[in-house]
Parts: structure tokens; sequence; C-alpha cells
């Protein structure tokens, strides 16, 4: 399996993560770090792969890797501090209250079901999540196509605060939703990023290709 890369300089390289791996090197099968060292390893014996984020099995789309320590430390930071900007598409059974607002949810991870739970507020684990979205209407197959752009990083976050506002994504199975998709797959997305590149002292935006479910939408760009 090769890894489809976006966008690749000295420091960075940003690639489209296909579903059913992980982001994180592990016993199981291939995953995006060792997709992408392989990928490096033909120009460099050893390379180095910072990991600075995540997606889940799932999800599809864009995953920054650092090619040096230093970067990665720079990632981290601007992750830490917000300062990164993610977006993402998402295709649900159902359209949400309004066409555009804020999600403002409670999650609390739960390890034994390996979900997000929604609670009603503050108390125990539970943690302020936010997600800003609008939507852009219907999509071929009757679905409501949804950018979002978390506020917070939760986990689950997007998942979980879709179905709780009754909208959950297609496929998405753990969440409550009734239409089966691909195995190993839902209709989320990491569509796009934008974070500080110091040696162009400028942020930039990198955008990853629209998923075949979103790709006949007007309107997207």
């Amino acid at each position: 399996m090769d890894i489809g890369v976006i966008q690749e300089t000295d420091r960075w390289i940003a690639v489209n993560k296909p579903a059913g791996i992980q982001v994180e090197r592990n016993p199981f099968g291939a995953s995006v770090e060792s997709l992408v060292y392989a990928h490096l390893e033909q120009e460099k014996r050893i390379p180095y792969v910072g990991i600075a984020h995540r997606l889940d099995r799932v999800t599809t789309g864009l995953v920054l890797v650092a090619k040096k320590k230093s970067m990665l430390r720079k990632l981290n930071d601007q992750f830490r501090e917000k300062d990164i900007r993610k977006i993402y598409l998402a295709a649900t059974e159902h359209p949400p209250p309004a066409a555009q607002g804020t999600l403002n949810h409670w999650l609390e991870k739960s390890q034994e079901k390996k979900k997000a739970l929604v609670r009603e507020g503050p108390g125990g684990k539970a943690r302020e999540c936010m997600t800003n979205y609008k939507t852009y209407g219907r999509t071929a197959q009757g679905y409501t196509l949804i950018q979002l752009e978390p506020i917070t990083g939760r986990y689950h976050q997007l998942r979980a605060q879709l179905a709780a506002a009754g909208s959950p994504v297609v496929g998405d199975a753990l969440y409550g939703a009734q239409t089966p998709y691909r195995e190993q797959q839902i209709m989320l997305h990491a569509w796009k990023l934008e974070f500080f590149d110091d040696e162009l002292e400028n942020r930039l935006l990198v955008q990853a290709p629209l998923p075949d479910w979103a790709a006949d939408m007007p309107g997207i760009i």
C-alpha cells in the first residue's frame, strides 16, 4: 500500500490517509507512520517520522507529518496553543438543527465502550467541546453535506457531537447511524489544515482531495 502524498517539503509531508488504517505504527498492519516511513526511506536510509496529530481508523483525509524533530516540536506547540485550523467534511443521515451554527456539548470518554458519551453539563470527567459548522445541502444520495471546524479537540468529538445533534455520520454505527457504508469507513474526511510555516514566515493552507461522496457537490471550495 502506498500513501497518497498531497504536499512535501524538507521539513514536513502532508498525506491523504485511507480508511481502515491507524495513524501510528501498530502490530496489526499498515499505518500512516509506517507508510510515510517507507516513502521517505526511498531517499534516506533512516528517515525521521514525527506524528503530530491523529485521525480515527474509520476517517479519511489529511495528516501532517514532521520530517524533523524541530518541526514536530513546532507543530506540537501550535496544536497545544490551538493555533492550527482544521476543517472536516461529513455526510450525515439527517440535517442538523440549523443550516449553520456551533455545536456545544460536554463529552466524557468511555474506555469500556470505546466511544465518547454526551453529558448534560460539567461534572466528573466530562469536558466541554465546541464545533462550528455549516451545511452545503444534499448529496446525490440524499445525505446532508456539512463542513466542520472543531474549536476544541476531544476524543471522537465530531462523531459524538453530530450524533447528539440528531445527525449521525453515514456509516457510523458506533454513534447510532442506521445507514451502512464501506467496511471500516464512515463519511468523515479531514479536508483542510492551516498552520504556520516558520521557514516561509507565513500561514499555509494544505488541502486533501475531496472524497468521492462529496466530489459532485456544487459550491465546495
